[in-house]
């Protein structure tokens, strides 16, 4: 065989085997979009910001820590579905996902006054 036909067969093999590669990697920048947080609350000044969302099942809240200097604890106790994100340093995030409908209510181990309503339906 020829080697202009041999470069023509490896590139004709290269293109085939980039698409489904290309496909791969797309569904994967999909999936990673999919599954990023799609509601982001506050927790700053001792509050929950905003302290109210409404939300569908399956969405997922990240909680975000903004204090510069207090550690927070969010938590969530109900027959039908619990959370504990453990300490909250400074600058972390908790990524909570609603899966079942209901009105939560979120509060913080730290501070009994912090108090974030979601809204499940």
């Amino acid at each position: 065989m020829n080697d202009v036909r041999v470069q023509a067969l490896m590139r004709r093999a290269a293109s085939r085997a980039a698409l489904p590669i290309a496909a791969l990697l797309l569904g994967g920048m999909a999936w990673a979009a999919m599954a990023s947080p799609q509601f982001l609350v506050s927790q700053k000044g001792r509050e929950f910001r905003p302290g109210e969302l409404d939300v569908k099942p399956g969405d997922t809240v990240q909680i975000v820590n903004d204090d510069g200097d207090l550690l927070h604890h969010a938590y969530v106790e109900s027959e039908t579905f619990n959370f504990d994100s453990g300490d909250q340093e400074p600058g972390s995030k908790t990524d909570v996902t609603f899966g079942v409908p209901g009105t939560f209510t979120v509060l913080c181990g730290i501070h009994p006054k912090m108090k974030l309503v979601v809204r499940v339906h």
